[in-house]
């Protein structure tokens, strides 16, 4: 007697965490168009997940995704049928899931000292990697072309916030599309201080985010005029900082001479010629000016944050802080195959982009988050970002034992103990260093009022 036929059991969804259950992902994705009848082979929540767990091995095929789900589920849906839904119903999904797990409710309780805490309701950083693409892909995405060769490339955005730990917003552009186009794009509320890299700097739209109640810290860019407040003559920042050593002065800035506060101090030798190096080696028509490369033996910052309420040494602090946001395109880039793309439409490749922004923001809020306050509670040690993510990347059923972090066995955290915690250091981390400048700030607020 032979025995009887077991049924395939699904991958788990675990986008539930995210609110995301098999029935909210099948009205997204009748809501968008990706399915139109509910018996069609092809099921919404497995085509997610599965595409989503394969977009971090590198290209999802067609083949691939039929495979995987036909060998996980009963579905028996050809690789031309998955190649027929890649249109821009598809594009449209998996955005729709991106912006529903970015939104998520969900906080943790070991942040909500940090969220009530502060001068700032949001500190948000806004910033931007580059990604190579195929060349065919040159007329939609742009890049560098000259006589001889041709690069395509794609820019991510993103806008992360400090306090939630959280990112806000992503936006996949042409390379053409770069920071300083980029610098309106962002929804700001009241309370809100935006650090941004000199790449985005405009006077105007520095107006304009003040005038919306956010204040904005930027490093200084080079060329931006700065005159006197008082008899509006235009101040030579160079001539200052070599007679005086320092600024931090209220100053009118650019053609719309807008009120804006500079403060500049000195640093040390080796950081300045490490400066200088890496400007002359970025250099691409020209040499950096003597002018230039004499700035660089200063920090300078234009902010609108007046002088009662932060001092230089917190915006210098504060502006550290990017590093997060730089720290984890670093990790997508190097742990999450962002480079590894082949031969593909445009609408696959934005939903191979997409799915993989989807998979980064889950496992950084849903299981590096929770697990990190975890091992804090039980250990010294504290979990590294860049070897967390490694380690997701190579053994994916790993997701699947930390979605729910209240029940995670002990056996599971003495692997991301043993495998993906940082060495012994004498220097603090981003966390320590975060938590401590939030109650500074905190102090500096109570001091103004006072």
């Amino acid at each position: 007697m032979r025995p009887p036929i077991k049924t395939k059991q699904p991958e788990p969804n675990f986008f539930i965490a995210e609110g995301l259950s098999d029935e909210e992902i099948e009205r997204i994705a009748f809501e968008t168009g990706f399915c139109k009848r509910r018996s069609g082979k092809i099921k919404a929540p497995d085509f997610l997940i599965h595409h989503c767990l394969l977009s971090l091995e590198g290209t999802v095929s067609f083949n691939d995704i039929a495979g995987k789900i036909g060998s996980n589920t009963d579905a028996e849906a050809s690789r031309q049928a998955y190649h027929q839904r890649m249109g821009s119903e598809c594009v449209d999904f998996f955005e729709k899931i991106l912006a529903s797990v970015m939104a998520s409710k969900c906080r943790f309780d070991q942040l909500d000292d940090l969220t009530a805490s502060g001068a700032f309701s949001r500190i948000l950083v806004q910033d931007s990697t580059v990604i190579r693409l195929p060349l065919r892909l040159f007329d939609v995405f742009s890049g560098v072309k000259n006589a001889h060769s041709a690069v395509c490339n794609a820019r991510v955005q993103g806008i992360y916030d400090l306090v939630s730990k959280k990112f806000i917003d992503f936006s996949i552009d042409p390379y053409s599309r770069n920071d300083l186009k980029a610098a309106a794009d962002i929804d700001v509320q009241p309370g809100d201080l935006l650090l941004r890299d000199r790449g985005y700097f405009i006077v105007g739209n520095v107006r304009d985010l003040k005038q919306q109640g956010a204040d904005t810290i930027s490093r200084y860019k080079h060329k931006t005029s700065i005159y006197d407040v008082e008899t509006g003559e235009e101040i030579n920042l160079l001539e200052h900082l070599q007679k005086f050593g320092s600024i931090d002065r209220q100053v009118l800035a650019g053609k719309e001479k807008y009120k804006v506060r500079i403060t500049a101090h000195p640093v040390d030798e080796e950081t300045a010629n490490l400066r200088r190096m890496k400007a002359k080696k970025e250099s691409r028509s020209k040499k950096p000016s003597k002018q230039l490369l004499a700035l660089m033996s200063w920090t300078i910052f234009i902010t609108t944050v007046e002088t009662e309420q932060l001092t230089y040494e917190t915006i210098f602090k504060l502006y550290r802080l990017r590093w997060r946001i730089e720290n984890i395109f670093k990790t997508w880039k190097s742990h999450f195959n962002f480079d590894k793309i082949h031969n593909v439409s445009e609408k696959q490749l934005r939903v191979l982009l997409t799915a993989r922004l989807i998979m980064s923001v889950f496992i950084y809020h849903r299981l590096f988050r929770p697990l990190s306050a975890c091992i804090r509670k039980i250990s010294k040690k504290r979990l590294s970002l860049m070897k967390f993510t490694n380690y997701i990347r190579k053994n994916l059923n790993f997701i699947y034992e930390l979605v729910d972090v209240q029940n995670i066995s002990k056996k599971t955290v003495r692997v991301a103990i043993k495998y993906c915690t940082y060495e012994s250091r004498k220097r603090s981390n981003f966390e320590t260093r975060l938590e401590k400048l939030l109650l500074e700030i905190d102090d500096l607020k109570c001091h103004s009022l006072a």
